[in-house]
C-alpha cells in the first residue's frame, strides 16, 4: 500500500518492508479511475487474495521479487544516492515511490509534492509541445497556472530548448527530451525530487549542470533521490547512500565512502575479477569491440591478486578493430577504493610518431603501470574508449569494463616502509646531494644577496 502525505513532518519519506513481485513474462495492468475504487471496496478479499498469491509465489519459478523487505527513512533536505548492480530493484523503489507502480506488500509514505525523472518518455505526452508539456507536468503536481508561468522562462533557459519549444516532443532527440524533463522537474518546486540514470543520455557540461542543480535543490531543504552508477557523482553529491542487491537492502548508511566501496570493492568472499571477457555484443560500436581486458605479466600470464607494489603489471586489452578513425582513442582510469580518480592514461598520451598503430582487425594493445607508484589498496581499472572530442564508445564511471587491481606490501626497499604508506599513492622518488657548490660558499652567497637587499 503506498501512502501519499503533504504534511510537514520530520521525514520526508517512510519506506517499510516494501516488496514487489512480478510475474515472468506478465505486463503489468494499470487501473482506471473505476478500477482504484473497485478495488478500494474489495481492499479486504484483495489483501487475502495478495497474499495467498505472495505465499505460492515464494515457491513458483514464474514469479520473481523485485524489491523484498526494504525499509528506510529519509530526512527532508537529504540527498540519498541508490546504487547496485543491474536488476538490483533500484528503478522498481523510484517507480514505487512516484506512483507509477503499486508494491505488493509494505508501505511507502512521501510528505510532499514529487517531481520525478525516471526514464526517457516518462511524463511526457508526445503528441503536446514541448510549451504544452511544461504546463501538463505543472498541473499534475498540483499547481496553479500562474505559479507555472512564474518558472517558465526560468525552465526554458535552464533546457536550452527554446528554438524547439513549440515542437512536439515526439520530434526530440533523447537529448533534448532529457534536457526539458529534467527542467522541468527540477524547477516546479518538488518537496522530493527522484532522478534515475537518464542524466547518462546528456552531454557532458548538461549533466555537470543538472548535478549542480541536484545541489542546490538540497540547499533550499528539498530532498533528493538519485539513481547513478557514477560513483564519482555520488560521493559528491550525496549524504548518504542507499545499496541494493537482487532486491534486498544490504547497506544504508551517512558514510557514503563506505557504501560505495561495498559496491565496488567488496563481494563476500569472492575474488574481485582482474579479467574481463566480452559474453557478446557488450560494449559493440561501429569502430571498436573489446574482446578481453584483463591484467598480465610482460610475458602475457595472467596475474593472480594480490600484487606486490615491485611486481611489472601491465593491463591488456585485446579488441577487434571494425573501422580505423583518427580520432579513436583507447585507454583506461584507475580509481581508488574511495572512488578517487588516481589517474587516467590513453594510447595517445605520447609524442604522435609513438603512438601504436590500431589496424583494422584483431589486435592486442597493453600499458604498463608503473611499480612502486600505487599504495596498498584494491584498484579498480575502467575501459576507455572515444573518438576525440566527438562522442564516447565507453566511459569511465558509466557503463563500460571493469577489472580490479588489488597490492599488499613491497611499497619499498627502505627499512623504514614496512606497512601502508600516508597518502593515495606512494612512488619510492630518489633523493640525491647536491654538491655543485660547498655549504660554506653557499652560505657567504646568501648573506651577500641579505646585505645588497
Amino acid at each position: 500500500m503506498l501512502m501519499w502525505c503533504r504534511m510537514a513532518k520530520e521525514i520526508a519519506i517512510e519506506v517499510k518492508n516494501l516488496g514487489k513481485q512480478y510475474r515472468i513474462g506478465q505486463r503489468e495492468q494499470y487501473k482506471t479511475l473505476r478500477d482504484a475504487i473497485t478495488c478500494a471496496v474489495k481492499a479486504p478479499f484483495c489483501r487475502v487474495k495478495d497474499s495467498l498469491s505472495s505465499n505460492n509465489g515464494n515457491n513458483d519459478q514464474s514469479f520473481i521479487w523485485a524489491l523484498r523487505n526494504v525499509s528506510f527513512e529519509v530526512e527532508p533536505g537529504e540527498v540519498v544516492g541508490i546504487i547496485g548492480r543491474n536488476g538490483s530493484g533500484k528503478s522498481t523503489l523510484l517507480k514505487i515511490l512516484s506512483r507509477i507502480t503499486t508494491p505488493t506488500e509494505g508501505t511507502a509514505e512521501i510528505h510532499g509534492r514529487v517531481g520525478s525523472l525516471l526514464e526517457v518518455g516518462t511524463g511526457f505526452h508526445p503528441e503536446l509541445t514541448g510549451r504544452e508539456n511544461i504546463y501538463l507536468s505543472g498541473s499534475v503536481l498540483g499547481m496553479r497556472k500562474r505559479e507555472i508561468n512564474d518558472k517558465f522562462d526560468e525552465i526554458v533557459k535552464f533546457s536550452e530548448i527554446e528554438k524547439f519549444l513549440d515542437t512536439p516532443v515526439k520530434r526530440y532527440s533523447s537529448g533534448m527530451y532529457v534536457r526539458l524533463a529534467f527542467a522541468v522537474a527540477a524547477h516546479l518546486d518538488p518537496e522530493v525530487l527522484m532522478v534515475d540514470e537518464v542524466l547518462a543520455v546528456g552531454d557532458v557540461a548538461f549533466q555537470k549542470k543538472c548535478l549542480n542543480k541536484m545541489g542546490s535543490i538540497a540547499t533550499e531543504g528539498r530532498t533528493v533521490l538519485f539513481v547513478s552508477h557514477n560513483m564519482n557523482a555520488i560521493e559528491q553529491l550525496c549524504k548518504s547512500c542507499l545499496l541494493l542487491e537482487n532486491g534486498i537492502l544490504k547497506h544504508y548508511s551517512n558514510d557514503v565512502y563506505s557504501v560505495t566501496k561495498e559496491y565496488l570493492f567488496r563481494q563476500g568472499d569472492i575474488v574481485e575479477p582482474s579479467e574481463w571477457i566480452n559474453s557478446g555484443n557488450e560494449l559493440d560500436n561501429p569502430w571498436f569491440k573489446p574482446l578481453r581486458f584483463y591484467i598480465a605479466d610482460n610475458d602475457n600470464n595472467k596475474l593472480s591478486m594480490p600484487l606486490t607494489n615491485n611486481t611489472d603489471i601491465w593491463i591488456y586489452l585485446e579488441a577487434e578493430v571494425k573501422t580505423t578513425d583518427p580520432a579513436l582513442n583507447i585507454g583506461y582510469a584507475i580509481y581508488s577504493a574511495e572512488g578517487q580518480l588516481i589517474y587516467w592514461s590513453d594510447h595517445t598520451d605520447e609524442a604522435e610518431d609513438q603512438w601504436p598503430e590500431i589496424k583494422k582487425g584483431l589486435c592486442i594493445l597493453r600499458s604498463k603501470v608503473p611499480k612502486r607508484l600505487l599504495n596498498e589498496g584494491t584498484y579498480r581499472i575502467e575501459l576507455i574508449g572515444s573518438l576525440h572530442l566527438r562522442s564516447w564508445l565507453f566511459q569511465p564511471g558509466m557503463n563500460t569494463a571493469g577489472i580490479f587491481l588489488t597490492i599488499h606490501g613491497d611499497l619499498s626497499d627502505s627499512p623504514y616502509w614496512m606497512f601502508k604508506r600516508p597518502g593515495i599513492i606512494a612512488p619510492v622518488i630518489g633523493w640525491e646531494l647536491y654538491n655543485k657548490h660547498s655549504f660554506s660558499e653557499y652560505a657567504s652567497q646568501i648573506n651577500v644577496q641579505s646585505k645588497s637587499n
